[in-house]
């Protein structure tokens, strides 16, 4: 079985502006994420991000942008040695329809745990939500909750 380190996009690897991130010019990578992730990487944890994208719900933006913005950051990572197993995000919001996979609801972690056969009980997540939390804390994998783009440099130099 492999280890994990899950991630939330907004807040913990790119900026938390107030409002919805979609567009490579509003998109800012926090300081020590590469490297943060370059040693959890070499920690032997599999890189998942696990985002909630209610925008393209609501028609604030669509579907392609969100991945344009997930391979443009996935190609600036990859300069630095850093390579994603998986990006799942959830495309639904409550204003907009119920759904299983929308954050605090623990599908896309369901997910990624059965198709990378991975062991719960040393994966972690990173989140600046307790939603983030809640998910985690429904399959068992533990949670560190940060302040929104306060860096999560310290937390993967704290794993195993």
């Amino acid at each position: 079985m492999k280890k994990a380190l899950f991630l939330d996009r907004d807040g913990v690897l790119n900026r938390e502006r107030g409002e919805y991130t979609y567009s490579i010019e509003d998109f800012e990578m926090l300081p020590d994420v590469a490297k943060a992730l370059k040693l959890a990487s070499e920690k032997g944890y599999l890189l998942i991000v696990i985002s909630n994208q209610g925008g393209i719900a609501k028609g604030i933006f669509n579907q392609e942008r969100v991945e344009l913005l997930h391979r443009m950051v996935a190609e600036k990572l990859a300069t630095s040695g850093v390579h994603f197993d998986e990006i799942y995000y959830c495309q639904h919001h409550n204003e907009v329809g119920l759904c299983l996979c929308r954050k605090p609801n623990s599908l896309m972690l369901e997910k990624a745990i059965a198709r990378f056969n991975i062991d719960v009980a040393n994966s972690v997540m990173i989140g600046d939500s307790q939603r983030d939390m809640d998910a985690a804390a429904k399959v068992g994998v533990k949670g560190f909750l940060i302040e929104s783009n306060s860096g999560i440099l310290k937390i993967v130099e704290s794993l195993k």
